[in-house]
């Protein structure tokens, strides 16, 4: 009993951490049908704006979150009116993302290759390597402080797509953007902001990845499947959809990694996609799309 609690509260704290991961993806998907590849690329480029803080000024790097978060942020407003707006009505926007966001992580992880190698970094604070103990069961600090704050922010973005007049605006965008324009939300504005946060959001990512995992500029490529994986489970463009697909996906892996082998515990992921994309293709939240 004492092994099966172990085994899921590890998987539900780096459930929170993978759902924060996939947030982002989730959202730019939603708004703008972006299928943004590279993001797994802009999460380890927040990392290594951890990294260098960590290093160079011992800046902890949860108190680095939300600088990495804005300065990626900022970055994705570059990026959204460099690379994506021009083509934003094209009616095979969708379809030529694909290709743009490949072509956009190779670019990415070789700048981080050019200036970083392809070295394993990872950050270290005291908490990383410490746990607690409730009698026969440990729990990692560094996890349970990802995972904790992870699902910290995603409420907080919960809130503000509910609550708020831009969140109204967002979500209004999402659900129909041609009527959302009609009705005065200003579709090109309410585009870039949420590029910029689901951008931002990679940054916060890579704060509480740097410390979780271990990473270098092509490890976004073992991440890639594994986000799409939980983003498709939960429903293209639903928040709510990404954190159960995070959730779940990680507790079976867990699971199977103690029980099977740590390889099978990466080919859950892969499993799930192929299985969820035969069965269900929308995803477990995620609208059925009209046949023409």
């Amino acid at each position: 009993m004492a092994e099966i609690l172990q085994i899921l509260i590890l998987g539900l704290a780096l459930g929170g951490v993978i759902a924060l991961m996939g947030s982002g993806l989730s959202l730019v998907f939603g708004v703008m049908r972006i299928v943004n590849l590279a993001h797994p690329s802009l999460i380890i480029g927040g990392a290594y704006i951890t990294y260098l803080a960590f290093k160079a000024l011992g800046v902890d790097p949860i108190v680095m979150l939300p600088v990495a978060a804005v300065i990626m942020a900022a970055i994705g407003v570059v990026l959204y009116r460099l690379v994506f707006q021009r083509e934003a009505k094209s009616a095979k926007y969708s379809e030529m993302t694909v290709l743009l966001t490949f072509a956009l992580a190779m670019m990415v992880e070789g700048l981080l290759g050019g200036l970083f190698t392809n070295t394993q970094r990872v950050t270290s604070p005291d908490y990383a390597t410490a746990a607690f103990f409730i009698g026969d069961v440990f729990i990692p600090k560094g996890q349970f402080y990802a995972g904790v704050v992870s699902l910290t922010i995603i409420a907080a973005l919960s809130l503000f797509l509910k609550y708020s007049r831009l969140g109204y605006a967002i979500r209004a965008t999402t659900q129909n953007r041609e009527a959302a324009e009609l009705l005065g939300v200003n579709v090109q504005f309410i585009s870039i902001l949420a590029f910029a946060i689901g951008i931002g959001l990679a940054g916060a990512a890579g704060s509480l990845v740097s410390f979780v995992f271990s990473f270098f500029p092509a490890k976004h490529w073992e991440w890639i499947a594994m986000l799409m994986s939980v983003v498709v489970l939960g429903g293209m463009g639903s928040i709510l959809g990404t954190v159960v697909g995070a959730l779940f996906l990680s507790v079976v892996a867990a699971f199977v990694g103690t029980w099977i082998g740590a390889t099978w515990s990466t080919l859950t992921f892969f499993l799930a996609l192929f299985i969820i994309l035969l069965v269900r293709p929308q995803g477990l939240f995620g609208e059925k799309p009209e046949l023409a």
